[in-house]
C-alpha cells in the first residue's frame, strides 16, 4: 500500500502507528494511515485484515480519590 521512498511500517509491525497519514476526520475521531491501519481517537485501531486492537488509554485515573 505504501508508495513512499522509505516504506512505512506494515500493518503487522509493532511500530505500525508510525506510518504516514492518508486521511483524517477530527470530528469523528479517526485517522487512516498509508499502511491501511485505521486509528481512532480513543487509541483503538482497526487493521486492514479486520483485526481489532482495543484502546490502550487508561479508563480510570490511578490514585484518584473516589
Amino acid at each position: 500500500m505504501c508508495q513512499h521512498e522509505t516504506p512505512c511500517p506494515s500493518a503487522g509491525a509493532s511500530d505500525r502507528e508510525a506510518a504516514r497519514t492518508v486521511a483524517r476526520d477530527d470530528v469523528l475521531g479517526w485517522t487512516l494511515l498509508c499502511n491501511g491501519v485505521l486509528l481512532f481517537g480513543d487509541t483503538g485501531e482497526l487493521l486492514p485484515d479486520g483485526a481489532i486492537i482495543p484502546p490502550r488509554r487508561p479508563t480510570a485515573l490511578t490514585g484518584a480519590a473516589a
